[in-house]
């Protein structure tokens, strides 16, 4: 398996991209080779603050140009040829990677892998498919989450079979449901998409349940949760806005008394799993499923372990075959089988 990565993008970049690279290249199996795109004198900087010889499978590709975290994606995906992100999404374009993972702006992967990797056949648009917690030990697939903020009744219906897939190959769920988000749970309640879409949805043989209200998300109510760009992102920034409420606001009050204080030390270990659980880090970035490659793509704030668990994700993705299985169920879909 070959990975290209963006040693660039990201809040932390080079540093924690770089010590996580260096981490899977030691602990995961099958790796043949690890591309580290950007600067090179960065990087060989960051590289020779590790003990140890530098795993044979890591190579670095010079990279003149980074793309900001709050630059426009078209305007620095036309200007800027030689960023990190498009050197590397170009080495899955040329074959010369499997898959490619950036932690950087997300238009400015989301644009680039659709132009230059195009899509799998029979999607219309690639979607961002977020894994999130739920109360259970098992989480569930949010998707889209940002990549499409207009998608049509059909657009829909491939989320749902992508997602399907992804969170039975990835996340190992067997017979994933689906839900279609919405304003509640009648097949009537929804706008016009979502009443259409509910309707596609019936029609796919998929293990679809209905209409599931967002109040029910991180119940686990459904595996795969089905909606808009826009609508899944808003869900998703709620739901960080909404952690970190909770767990700044308990901060505060354990500090308020020495009892507090004392309780808080006899179940910080519980506090500890919990964060551990909700840690976007822990599952490896935002698969863009739909693009024509494994792209991966990481939170602005990605450390080393979130670098470490999307390089194990996109290796799965690739073991599983996923966009090889996303085409076939689509092809069934289209032909009515």
């Amino acid at each position: 398996m070959r990975i290209s990565i963006d040693a660039m993008g990201g809040d932390f970049a080079p540093r924690e991209i770089v010590a996580g690279t260096l981490q899977a290249a030691k602990s995961l199996k099958g790796l043949e080779k690890l591309f580290l795109v950007g600067d090179e004198t960065a990087i060989k900087k960051q590289l020779q603050k590790h003990k140890g010889p530098i795993p044979e499978c890591i190579e670095i590709i010079h990279a003149s140009e980074v793309v900001g975290m709050g630059e426009s994606p078209a305007v620095a995906i036309r200007r800027k040829k030689d960023s990190s992100i498009a050197r590397s999404i170009e080495l899955v374009k040329d074959g010369k990677a499997d898959a490619i993972f950036s932690a950087g702006n997300t238009g400015a992967a989301v644009a680039a892998a659709t132009l230059k990797l195009r899509t799998l056949e029979g999607v219309s648009r690639p979607a961002i498919a977020t894994v999130m917690p739920t109360s259970s030990d098992a989480p569930f697939v949010l998707l889209d989450a940002g990549a499409n903020p207009d998608s049509t009744p059909e657009m829909l219906q491939q989320y749902a079979v992508m997602g399907s897939i992804y969170s039975r190959e990835i996340l190992g769920t067997e017979n994933p449901s689906i839900g279609l988000l919405s304003i509640g749970e009648e097949a009537a309640k929804g706008n016009e998409t979502t009443k259409k879409s509910f309707s596609l949805l019936e029609q796919a043989n998929l293990n679809f349940v209905g209409n599931v209200e967002s109040r029910d998300l991180f119940a686990g109510k459904v595996s795969v949760a089905v909606c808009d760009g826009f609508v899944g992102n808003v869900v998703l920034k709620t739901s960080e806005s909404v952690a970190r409420m909770i767990s700044n606001g308990l901060k505060e009050l354990f500090r308020k008394t020495p009892l507090r204080m004392l309780g808080y030390l006899f179940a910080r270990g519980v506090f500890k799993e919990m964060k551990l659980k909700a840690d976007p880090a822990s599952y490896g970035g935002a698969p863009l499923l739909g693009a024509n490659g494994v792209v991966i793509i990481g939170h602005g704030s990605s450390n080393a372990l979130a670098t470490f668990n999307a390089i194990r994700v996109a290796s799965e993705s690739i073991d599983h075959d996923v966009n090889h299985l996303i085409e076939a169920e689509l092809k069934r879909i289209n032909d009515g089988i």
